[in-house]
């Protein structure tokens, strides 16, 4: 997908929360972009204070940039592309990123569906593009929380620790909307806080962990794959999952398929072969055909819809805070 900038200078500048005017950027698409498909994977439940979805279609998000906090704005114009503004310190940094986070370095003519369940789902999603946010913490930490417990208690983790331990999003944000934490503020959490957002002792050291040597997870973001996969599982209590999960968003990496996941394996399995019982290996072997592409194929298998009936129970959500 190619796309060019062209500067907007909009009609008013006003100071606004810490004392940072937006700075806008519109950026015109050769190809359309679905912003919801695109940035989706970049929210973390439906109360993230970090991402928020707009009625209007637009996508805000909150991240703390290699600059310092930012707030961006991006939404689809009237008469086609995309237009975008942001806030704080960190504002030309996702500005500069955005093409990036638009899917500009993904290659989707580079997918070729071998089935014909993943072909129509190519199809109907067309504007699906994979992101690059250039940022690896920002994905490495919710990815860790999300380990060996449910989404939703995942999410509830992120969402009060962001709250409580993260600062207001620059700018006019939607209410409730702020910046992850810096990595001095993370290493200062109490233990108790964890227990309380539900953060068992093995993660909350992970994450402790990964914060103390955050500059070489972010190196990350500039390596091929593989190569960022293995920087990232250098940390003891990051594996193959957590570290395809951070960057198939940090680096927009388009073979990085997830695996040591609890459902993946079935979903590909009964999509593509009617196999619900299909463990890593048995998805791996059907995802073949899709070599340098299969983290793509995934997504679209998911974006079928064709999932296997529910029979075993939901995992019961554990309680950390009480233990």
């Amino acid at each position: 997908m190619a796309g060019r900038f062209a500067p907007r200078t909009p009609t008013t500048r006003t100071t606004l929360r810490g004392g940072h005017v937006p700075v806008p950027r519109s950026f015109d698409l050769e190809q359309g972009v679905d912003l919801g498909l695109t940035l989706g994977p970049l929210r973390r439940g439906p109360a993230d204070p970090t991402f928020r979805a707009g009625r209007d279609g637009s996508v805000w998000r909150a991240s703390r940039t290699p600059d310092g906090p930012g707030t961006l704005r991006v939404a689809v114009r009237a008469g086609g592309g995309v237009a975008a503004e942001a806030w704080g310190p960190g504002a030309q940094w996702l500005l500069d990123g955005l093409p990036a986070l638009l899917g500009a370095d993904d290659d989707p003519a580079a997918f070729v569906p071998r089935h014909r369940l993943v072909a129509a789902a190519h199809r109907r999603r067309a504007g699906l593009r994979l992101t690059r946010t250039g940022l690896v913490m920002e994905s490495l930490i919710p990815s860790i929380l999300e380990q060996k417990v449910t989404t939703d208690e995942a999410y509830r983790a992120w969402r009060l620790l962001v709250r409580k331990y993260g600062e207001p999003a620059p700018g006019p944000a939607p209410d409730g909307m702020h910046v992850m934490p810096d990595t001095r503020t993370w290493r200062q959490i109490p233990s108790w806080e964890w227990h309380r957002a539900g953060v068992d002792d093995k993660r909350a050291a992970t994450i402790l962990r990964a914060v103390r040597v955050a500059p070489r997870m972010e190196e990350a973001a500039g390596m091929e794959g593989r190569k960022a996969q293995e920087r990232l599982e250098l940390i003891p209590g990051i594996g193959p999952w957590t570290s395809a999960e951070t960057i198939q968003r940090s680096n927009g990496a388009p073979d990085a398929v997830t695996v040591g996941d609890l459902h993946l394996p079935g979903i590909v399995g009964y999509a593509l072969a009617g196999d619900r019982t299909a463990d890593d290996a048995a998805m791996l072997e059907l995802l073949a055909p899709y070599e340098g592409q299969r983290h793509r194929a995934a997504r679209l298998i998911l974006l079928s819809g064709r999932v296997p009936p529910r029979r075993a129970p939901r995992m019961t959500p554990g309680n950390i805070a009480s233990l």
